[in-house]
């Protein structure tokens, strides 16, 4: 017999961690996909629809920083604008090479500080220059709190 789509994709989904493992394709960029009909899907898209109903227009499905691009967990998931999604991608990311902290650089010109310094739409915004890097890392998480809202790692919020 053959199976619906719903049961198709459980199928391929290891619920054995906190993290929903999809163990179907995936994509170069590690984002798994399943074939809905004629149509390919990414299957956090589509775990989030089957626990939350549409996706609204103009939003995407974010994952929890922690979490895999496989990761198809309803609570690892939520919907977001596409800032809010970078907001959280960016909190993600591997720190700054030059300081090892994310948001953080260090300035010869200016003294030779560690200096907070923080992108958001486009601009850079600037928090203040430091001689200890704790202090301006520091800086860049409070700046990060105050300019973005999906940051969850600088909130300690899993």
């Amino acid at each position: 017999m053959k199976k619906n789509p719903e049961e198709r994709f459980w199928s391929h989904v290891d619920q054995s961690g906190d993290c929903w493992l999809w163990t179907g394709g995936v994509t170069e960029g590690g984002y798994g996909q399943f074939r809905l009909g004629k149509k390919v899907v990414y299957v956090h898209r589509y775990s989030y629809a089957l626990a939350n109903g549409p996706i609204p227009p103009g939003l995407e499905i974010d994952h929890r920083p922690t979490c895999p691009k496989r990761c198809v967990r309803d609570g690892h998931l939520r919907a977001a604008t596409h800032k809010q999604n970078m907001e959280n991608r960016a909190g993600s990311q591997s720190n700054n090479a030059s300081s090892g902290v994310r948001g953080v650089y260090w300035e010869k010109r200016w003294g030779g500080k560690w200096v907070a310094r923080v992108k958001h739409h486009g601009v850079y915004h600037y928090n203040g220059s430091y001689q200890d890097l704790a202090d301006a890392e520091a800086a860049a998480i409070e700046l990060r709190k105050r300019l973005f809202t999906h940051n969850d790692m600088d909130r300690d919020i899993a």
